[in-house]
């Protein structure tokens, strides 16, 4: 079932085309990534999910019905342009905020006290939030985003400023978040962290959908025949006498093992590799060769702009 839906979504404004028939379907309890360049139309996009602003044609579903004002309250959205009043106290701020999202004073208290202490952020409670770094910012803002346990979850570039450290950490609080029931739809130009987090993605690129659907069937699609095999002696000459069924691509030495990258030819596969190469010299490892998300973001889009 799709918890969320934007079918057909066109805006423009002024001469300005951002988006151009966009369609995303996304699953109740996935994470769902929004890929494309600067510019491509992502953030428009969130913002006509989170009603900030009107698409000119198409429609928007939650739950199976229409989209409706009064749903705001179970989406939380961290806009990559972080939001938070500069001379505010952090807790001050953080409870208002939750107390606007519904929340009751009491139960607001409850949940900013676990997450400050789960954040180790306790000790900003008093202080402004001009004194704090980027990066202290955005983890009051994330806390500020859940708090109310939103069903959908938007995040605009959310680890924007972070550290590898607190990076990790969102992370981890993401694909909890999931765990316990939300869905989450984010944009991001990391493209580890889409393959580590996604489970859908829609890649927009000059307003237009250009790839779309399962990050694993994806990646399995753009597949291109290439196995890496590792081995303890020299290789080469035994490759090389395959008759050409068999292309080495790439090669490189790790310790004590040679690993190369090898394509195998149209009519042969991994088996008939193995089978010709084994009686000959030991293989200690063997995988096959699976794209990663940023070699296919860049081929689809390079081919888009082609066009």
């Amino acid at each position: 079932m799709y918890l969320f839906s934007a079918r057909d979504i066109v805006k423009r404004f002024s001469n300005h085309l951002a988006l151009d028939k966009v369609t995303v379907n996304v699953p109740e309890g996935s994470v769902y990534g929004l890929l494309g360049p600067n510019g491509a139309g992502k953030t428009t996009l969130l913002r006509i999910i989170n009603m900030i602003t009107a698409p000119d044609t198409g429609s928007l579903y939650y739950s199976g019905r229409p989209l409706r004002q009064a749903d705001i309250v179970e989406i939380g959205y961290l806009p990559e342009e972080r939001g938070l009043y500069k001379k505010m106290k952090v807790g001050e701020q953080a409870l208002y905020l939750a107390q606007l999202k519904g929340m009751s004073k009491s139960d607001a208290m409850k949940r900013l006290k676990y997450w400050f202490e789960k954040f180790e952020i306790q000790a900003w409670w008093d202080k402004k939030v001009e004194e704090l770094s980027k990066g202290m910012q955005q983890k009051v803002q994330f806390v500020t985003t859940i708090i109310h346990n939103p069903r959908l979850l938007i995040f605009d570039e959310p680890f924007s400023g972070f550290d590898p450290i607190n990076t990790r950490l969102l992370k981890k609080e993401i694909l909890e978040l999931r765990k316990n029931g939300a869905t989450i739809i984010f944009s991001t130009h990391d493209m580890g962290s889409v393959e580590e987090l996604c489970d859908y993605i829609t890649l927009i690129d000059r307003s237009k959908t250009i790839l779309e659907g399962d990050i694993h069937e994806i990646r399995h699609s753009y597949k291109s025949n290439i196995y890496e095999l590792g081995f303890n002696t020299d290789p080469l000459g035994v490759i090389n006498k395959q008759n050409g069924n068999f292309e080495i691509v790439e090669r490189h030495t790790a310790g004590t093992t040679q690993y190369v990258k090898i394509r195998v030819k149209a009519g042969f596969t991994g088996n008939d590799l193995l089978k010709k190469i084994v009686p000959e010299i030991e293989i200690t490892s063997f995988n096959e060769v699976i794209p990663r998300m940023n070699e296919i973001f860049i081929k689809v889009v390079e081919a888009q702009n082609k066009k």
